[in-house]
């Protein structure tokens, strides 16, 4: 019976390590609470060295894919920003020492 949950267990842990090509597929969401999951099953403990190297290696392709969207997301905030700043800036020369509706 103990090679039977082995085997199993064994099973679990090699369709926890996925296809590294598939990870990439992944959203952000996705992939880190599939990250949480891998995560909580090594901490736990429990598992073979076998198990725990597929577990670790699937966590590591997993970590790069929410790299990979939060830098994405970082260049999109920047790039939001810098067109934001842009146009502040081409605003603000007209409106500058001009007397507009503020009245004194």
């Amino acid at each position: 019976m103990a090679k039977t949950e082995e085997k199993a267990g064994k099973a679990k842990a090699a369709q926890s390590a996925g296809d590294p090509a598939e990870a990439s597929t992944l959203g952000y969401e996705q992939a880190r609470d599939e990250l949480v999951e891998v995560v909580r099953r090594l901490e736990a403990g429990g598992t073979t060295l076998e198990e725990s190297l597929a577990l670790w290696e699937r966590g590591e392709e997993l970590a790069k894919v929410c790299r990979r969207w939060l830098e994405g997301a970082r260049a999109r905030l920047d790039a939001a920003l810098a067109e934001t700043a842009e146009g502040d800036d081409g605003g603000a020369d007209g409106d500058e020492g001009g007397g507009g509706n503020g009245g004194s």
